[in-house]
């Protein structure tokens, strides 16, 4: 691990699973250690993972098998901006397929409960702009699922 901070995220043991997903998925990401646990514990059994360490685009997290205790929500989420349909399309498939779930204006959940925001470069363009050109693109954004870089595009020119 590097730096001194950290984010821990909570699974029910499948930390190690989500953690090789992860380092799969998105570029600049790699498995860590793993730790076992020495003996059993209220939520597992001596030698299952407790915590395994990992990168997911250059960030440094933690994944702890605390147990079902706890469930991730729509208050924390990631957000990854793309560069074009294409990616946006990879890393939004990747995420749903296999039990995660679609939502709403670029949003979405991977199959352990945390929410992603995949978001196109030039959606954050439009918004940054400001006036008609951002209220244009947040109006297409509203009526989408997976977001539409065309479509965005033809927002931001008022197409």
């Amino acid at each position: 691990m590097s730096g001194k901070m950290t984010t821990v995220l909570w699974f029910d043991g499948d930390a190690e699973e989500a953690a090789r997903f992860y380092a799969q998925t998105f570029p600049d990401s790699a498995m860590g250690a793993v730790f076992r646990a020495p003996c059993d514990y209220p939520s597992g059994r001596a030698g299952d993972a407790l915590t395994v360490e990992f990168t997911l685009l250059g960030q440094s997290f933690s994944g702890l098998n605390g147990g079902d205790l706890f469930k991730p929500n729509e208050s924390v989420s990631f957000m990854v901006e793309t560069e074009d349909q294409a990616e946006t399309d990879r890393y939004w498939n990747a995420i749903v397929a296999g039990g995660g779930q679609e939502s709403a204006c670029g949003w979405c959940k991977d199959k352990w409960g945390y929410s992603w925001q995949i978001t196109p470069r030039t959606l954050r363009e439009a918004l940054a702009a400001g006036g008609e050109e951002a209220t244009r693109a947040f109006a297409a954004m509203m009526e989408m699922g997976k977001i539409d870089v065309a479509r965005i595009d033809a927002a931001r020119k008022g197409e």
